[in-house]
This record gives C-alpha cells, structure tokens and sequence, in this order.
C-alpha cells in the first residue's frame, strides 16, 4: 500500500455563523442526541490522542467541546447537532482535522459546477437538462451568494461542506450577477438519487468524496495529454495516484519533447509515492521536498527516481482547487528553479492527516469519523504552504467572457512560453469537462 498524503484540496470545516441557515430537518430524538454526544467526545478524546500539536495552536480545545456538548444539548435536529460537532473542530483553523458525519442516503445533483477565480466565484459548468440550465444558470455567472452565503476562498468549501456532508438541502437558492453585473436570484433545484451508506470511513470515504457526490463532480482520472510534435506535451494529471512504474512511464511520454506543460489545475494531491518519484524525475533526485513535523518528530521526504531527468522547459498550471501534493510539486518547481507556474493562487491545503474511523451501536450500526493532522509540511523555503498556497509566476485570471465562452487563456499563455502558438479558443478544447453519466 502507498502511503498516502491526505493533503489533498480540501474544505475548511464550518465556523459557527454559517450554522444560522434554517434546516428542514425532523425534530431531534433524545435518543439522537445523545448519540450526537457520544460522536462528540469521540472526536475530542481522537483529536487529544493524534494531533500534531499538542498545545492545538493556542486554542482552549477543551472549551470549544464544551461549548458544543451545550449547544448540542439545545439544538432541534440531528443536522444542527452533527455541525456543532463540526464546528468544534473548525476552532483548530486546520484544513485537513475536520468531522466526517454519518453518510446521508441521498445523492444532490445540482447540475452545475463552480470555483473561486481570484477573489471572485463563478459558475463553471452547467448540466445540460438540469433545473440550472433551465433557471437560465451559465459558465460566468458570478456568484454573490449562496443561501445568503457569500462564497470566498475561506467560505467557498465551507458552504460545499454544509449543504453536501451536514445539511443536504433539495434547493439551493444563488444570487447571481451576468456579465453586465445585472444581479438575479435564482432557487435552484437538485436531482435526488439514493446511494449506499459508507460503512467504513478509512477506506474511501473523505471530505472530497462527499463534495464530489454534492456536486456530481467526478472528473475522469485517467491522465489526458496532447501531443505537439517534439516541441511541447501538454499533460493533465487528475490526481496523484501513480505507482513507480506509472511514474515512469509518464516520464517516458514526456522525456520525448523539449517543454512541458504540467496542468494540476483541479488536481487535490494524492499518494507522497507518487509525488516522490515524479519529482524526482522532473526536479532531481535526492532533493528534500519538504520537512514533515509531527508530534514527536520531524523528517525529511526526499525525491527518488531515475538519474534520467527531464531537461527540457517546464511550465505548470494551478488554480484554486489545485491542493496538497500538486501545491507542493509545483512550489519544489519554483524553489528548485526548475520551471515556472502560472494561473492562480492555490487552496493553500498542505497537510499531511489520517481518518480515524468510529462506529455506534448494535442492531443499526452508525459509521462516521475524524480526519486529523498529523504533521505539518514545509517547504524547503523554511515556509508552510498551508492557508498560503502557492503565488504563480504569471498571475493569469479567466474573466467571465473566458468562462462562458470555453476559453482558456492560461494554457494558450504557457503554449507561448513553450514557443507553440494555440489558440485560447483552441486551448479550451484540448481538455473538454465531462460530466458523469446520469
């Protein structure tokens, strides 16, 4: 088995103003309140035995539980319970120590995908034949708010968080600007589907896969590449999920041509293997990546691979759902001198943590459980990535025209880098979203 970086994009946990929206969930039982506060302290004694840091950054950890077992104690529903559950935790400010609740055995399909571009959230895709693109929602609609929410790069991922793990809600209503800045509000319906329950959450089940099933975003993960002559290879990697050998052949369809545009835009990490060795053979070998410090000590992970090293221009595209392993590739990049990166800014979600997974009762069993840090990443900078992200070379922003129309001008920008003239029209062909079957 790989040891995996759980650094992947992912979302910050709910701070206790965004509980206020209303739930339309059943009256709490005695029963499930209780049960609300056996989660409760299960997750405290976890985060007390496993964190990091010991002295929790400061934070008097053991007063926001206490808090929460009083507002738990108050609430009407299961949903409001589970967020304070949440909520304790998002006193820690750390990307990757967050609750994994019971799973819902429902499915939100929305129809429509979104992002943070810069300081501004856009629509990105619509589904065709959803209710969004019948309430006219299309690629560069600007988002202000979302249930009254404003979606910024601190509360984007809380607001997926709430509505796809703790309160799924059938509508969602978005306020919207057009092009012109002319504002809309919009109720926006999902496609509700059943799915199975997750019955053990340290196998497959983290906060990723929970926003993926919300918003049916399930990009392909086989990697996509476009050849141009011996001059240039465009490569988009998914995820990082290769084995050496994966790696290696990766490199073999690379090592062929003269630049490289390494495309993580979307990418949320994956394996430290993997990272390893693709670093090792695009950077050097035996290159420190970073410092992993934990609660006990701290060691180096180091690049491996081959003494075949690509020598030809590298040029790397990230954007703000691009997290962990490629956040940390992409920088090693720049440290190293290696190569350049453009597009946006990058989530800023570089830790490295374990899920720890929890079970209730006898007849009806409740799964759930807690990701939590164990060791913070830095870089050889002597800085964490974390809540920084990674600054592009070439700061390059689709504007909203860009995103209606299909454009991308930040690969046509590394093509000209590369000495290769693609269009933006043409450079947003190369990789086509695809929607996941009905």
């Amino acid at each position: 088995m790989f040891n995996k970086l759980r650094v992947c994009i992912t979302v910050l946990l709910l701070c206790p103003p965004l509980f206020s929206v209303s739930s339309q969930a059943p009256t709490i039982s005695e029963f499930d309140r209780q049960r609300a506060l056996q989660m409760l302290k299960a997750v405290h004694d976890e985060v007390h035995k496993h964190y990091y840091d010991p002295k929790f950054h400061g934070v008097d950890l053991d007063k926001e539980f206490a808090d929460a077992r009083q507002r738990i104690e108050k609430v009407n529903t299961m949903n409001m319970a589970l967020s304070n559950i949440a909520a304790a935790l998002d006193s820690l400010d750390d990307s990757h120590t967050y609750f994994l609740p019971p799973a819902h055995p429902i499915h939100l399909d929305y129809g429509w995908q979104y992002q943070m571009v810069g300081d501004r959230c856009f629509i990105t895709q619509v589904r065709s034949g959803s209710d969004a693109a019948a309430k006219g929602l299309k690629p560069g609609d600007q988002i202000m708010a979302i249930n009254g929410i404003a979606p910024t790069r601190d509360t984007t991922w809380k607001i997926q968080y709430m509505y796809g793990a703790l309160r799924p809600q059938p509508t969602l209503r978005l306020t919207l600007a057009d092009h012109s800045g002319q504002q809309r509000t919009v109720d926006v319906t999902s496609r509700i589907r059943e799915t199975k329950r997750v019955t053990d959450l340290t196998n497959g089940g983290d906060i990723w896969n929970i926003i993926r099933e919300m918003e049916a975003y399930e990009h392909n993960v086989r990697t996509r590449y476009k050849e141009y002559g011996e001059d240039l290879v465009v490569m988009k990697l998914a995820e990082f999920t290769y084995s050496p050998g994966e790696v290696g052949e990766l490199m073999g369809k690379i090592r062929k041509h003269k630049a490289l545009i390494l495309d993580l835009r979307g990418n949320p990490g994956g394996y430290v293997e993997s990272l390893e060795f693709l670093a090792g053979d695009l950077v050097s070998k035996d290159v420190k990546i970073a410092d992993r410090v934990g609660r006990k000590e701290s060691k180096p992970i180091m690049t491996k691979g081959s003494h075949d090293l690509f020598s030809g221009k590298i040029i790397v595209l990230v954007d703000s759902r691009s997290a962990s392993a490629a956040e940390i590739l992409t920088r090693l990049i720049q440290i190293e001198k290696k190569g350049v990166a453009l597009g946006d800014r990058s989530a800023g979600s570089v830790m490295e943590s374990k899920r720890y997974s929890e079970q209730m009762g006898a007849d009806t069993v409740v799964f759930y459980g807690v990701s939590i840090t164990d060791a913070n990443l830095i870089m050889g900078d002597g800085k964490s990535l974390e809540h920084v992200g990674v600054t592009p070379d070439e700061l390059i922003l689709p504007t909203a025209a860009d995103l209606a129309a299909g454009r991308d001008p930040v690969l046509a920008r590394a093509a000209e880098l590369a000495g290769v003239h693609i269009s933006a029209d043409d450079a947003g062909k190369i990789f086509p979203y695809e929607w996941p079957p009905d």
